[in-house]
């Protein structure tokens, strides 16, 4: 009965956490309008320097991803420099636990990536003419690359607000972190992109972006209450 509440408990926090930075993205937006900004302007750049040439597969899927990993280092890196800012982090040390904290925060950048990813393939299937041959493994890779950048931007964000230097050191420390997720994720894509593609041939990309995700996400829960509390 007392692990049955403890659970439950752990959820709610957790919910708490992410309901919390909704709203608070619902008010200022600043997130959602940087990713906004950001896909659409890279985007629009790419139309303009590609003009009406055709754009090989294996070029689509790498700008696709550089488009969201930078929308996402752009708008995710103050997930927790505003609580830094706005003075709640003792708040949320005392009455919610670490790893509810990480949960929530997870969730929360975890949606807004996939918003990026959503904006991001209707841009390039608009204007750059991609055509998405595969839709369920353009899904599972989405998914999947998003859960895992969402899992090292979070952690390093908690990191990087406890040193005072804001969100610049993201970039720079999250680059060389994503570089396995980076290689997985372009491969699967071009695949997803490649008409009469199947399963088996990304079968190893999807088996490295689970355990990518899987260990990011583990290590960071284990982690994040020394980040956090220290």
């Amino acid at each position: 009965m007392r692990l049955h509440s403890g659970r439950t408990s752990w959820l709610r926090a957790t919910v708490s956490v992410f309901l919390k930075d909704t709203r608070i993205e619902w008010r200022s937006r600043f997130g959602i309008n940087l990713l906004v900004l950001f896909v659409l302007s890279s985007v629009f750049i790419l139309v303009f320097a590609l003009g009406q040439d055709t754009v090989e597969r294996n070029v689509i899927a790498a700008l696709y991803w550089i488009v969201i990993i930078f929308a996402a280092t752009s708008s995710l890196g103050r997930s927790f420099i505003s609580e830094e800012e706005g003075g709640t982090v003792l708040l949320l040390q005392t009455h919610v636990p670490g790893s509810a904290v990480f949960a929530g925060k997870l969730l929360f950048n975890l949606v807004l990536i996939l918003i990026a990813n959503v904006l991001a393939s209707l841009a390039f299937t608009v204007f750059i003419n991609a055509t998405i041959a595969n839709w369920p493994i353009f899904v599972v890779i989405v998914v999947l690359g998003s859960s895992g950048l969402a899992g090292a931007t979070t952690i390093l964000a908690a990191i990087i607000a406890r040193t005072g230097n804001g969100g610049s050191l993201l970039p720079v420390l999250l680059l060389p972190i994503l570089m396995p997720l980076l290689l997985s994720v372009v491969h699967a894509m071009i695949a997803a992109l490649e008409p009469g593609s199947s399963w088996n041939d990304v079968g190893n990309d999807i088996a490295t972006l689970v355990a990518y995700a899987g260990t990011v996400v583990t290590a960071s829960v284990l982690l994040f209450d020394f980040v956090w509390k220290d």
